[in-house]
Formats: structure tokens, C-alpha cells, sequence
């Protein structure tokens, strides 16, 4: 598989990605990087780790078609065929999902379908977590479909909603699972799809 990634700020998941492709731990080479986020973090990294890198967003391409198409070139041009979602805060359009049809995964924070949707991303999941009662959470990786966190569940990691837990100390654990559910996701989805 040969990795391109999407990202709006820290890219942690994209960031254990490339380096277990690095390490020999998946048999995947990553490729790309682009961000929607000019100062995003995910984007200084990628550039120093010798990723292709691309900053794509509505402010270079105020209509939302130019924008989609921009970004498929981009990921093609890469030489990418499959597509991680890293805290990517974005939905993508359907230049780049047709581009990339059923090769498109992405991690939530929440364990899907429940806290997943349209208005529902970083800490407003772990605050709908909290309010709901819950007594647990965790992070699932899908398939990108047309439908905000609406594709099929590939991978979930559950963790334990704790007594007087905050949106940080629920955040922090469920981040701390994130990148280990990631690999294990696109292991398998390598293993089945090539």
C-alpha cells in the first residue's frame, strides 16, 4: 500500500503511521501529507520526515468543487492509493472520495455510531461522552463514505468512562489508544486489500 494522509492539526496517528512504514512494521510506504491548517504541526513534521507536503484549503480555493479537485490531484500526483484521515476536521468531497473509493480510512474518538455525525469532532465528542453517561468510550477507525462517520467500522478500542473524568483526562485516554488502533487497522486492511 503506499499511504498519502490528511490532517488539520497534530497528525499524531499519520505520525505513528510513517514511522512504523520506517520501521518496518507495516508493509506500506507513506508517501503524502496535505493539511487544510498552513501552521499545523502535522505539516512542519511531514516536511522534515521528506514527505510530499500541501497546504489545500478554502483559502487558496474558495469554491469547495476547485478545492476537492485540488486536493485528488494532489493525493494522486503522490502516488498514493489509500488515504488516512489524521484529526482531519474536514469532509471530503466527491472528487477525492471517487478518487479514492473504499480506500479512505479515518480514526474517531468516540465509539461509532454513537457521538459520531455531522457537528460532532475533537473535544465535542468527548463532551457528548460525558453527557450522555456513558460508562465507556474509546476510537474507531471506518471507511470514509459519503456520510460524516457513517462507513463501515473496521477497528474499535474501548476505554472506561472514570468517575469526575473531564474532556481532558477522557481525551488524554483515549488519544493514548489512537495510534496503536490505527496500525492495527491499516495492518489488517493491508492484509485483506493489498
Amino acid at each position: 500500500m503506499r499511504l498519502a494522509f490528511l490532517a488539520s492539526h497534530g497528525g499524531s496517528a499519520a505520525r505513528a503511521l510513517v514511522q512504523a512504514c520506517r520501521a518496518g512494521e507495516l508493509g506500506a510506504e507513506a508517501l503524502a501529507l496535505a493539511s487544510n491548517n498552513s501552521r499545523s504541526p502535522a505539516l512542519a513534521w511531514a516536511r522534515e520526515a521528506g514527505l510530499q507536503t500541501a497546504h489545500l484549503s478554502s483559502a487558496k480555493y474558495p469554491d469547495p468543487d476547485d478545492l476537492d479537485a485540488a486536493i485528488r490531484d494532489f493525493l494522486l500526483a503522490s502516488g498514493a492509493d489509500t488515504l488516512i484521515l489524521s484529526g482531519y476536521m474536514k469532509a471530503l468531497g466527491p472528487r477525492t472520495l471517487g478518487a479514492f473509493a473504499g480506500r479512505v480510512l479515518n480514526i474517531h474518538p468516540s465509539l461509532l455510531p454513537r457521538h459520531g455525525g455531522r457537528g460532532l469532532y475533537g473535544d465535542r465528542v468527548h463532551e457528548s461522552v460525558l453527557a450522555s453517561g456513558d460508562p465507556e468510550s474509546g476510537a474507531t477507525v471506518h471507511l470514509v463514505t459519503a456520510g460524516i462517520d457513517e462507513g463501515p467500522v473496521l477497528e474499535q478500542v474501548r476505554v472506561p468512562v472514570l468517575p469526575g473524568d473531564t474532556l481532558d483526562t477522557l481525551k488524554a485516554r483515549v488519544q493514548a489508544e489512537e495510534a496503536a488502533l490505527m496500525l492495527r487497522a491499516v495492518r489488517n486492511f493491508a492484509a485483506q486489500h493489498g
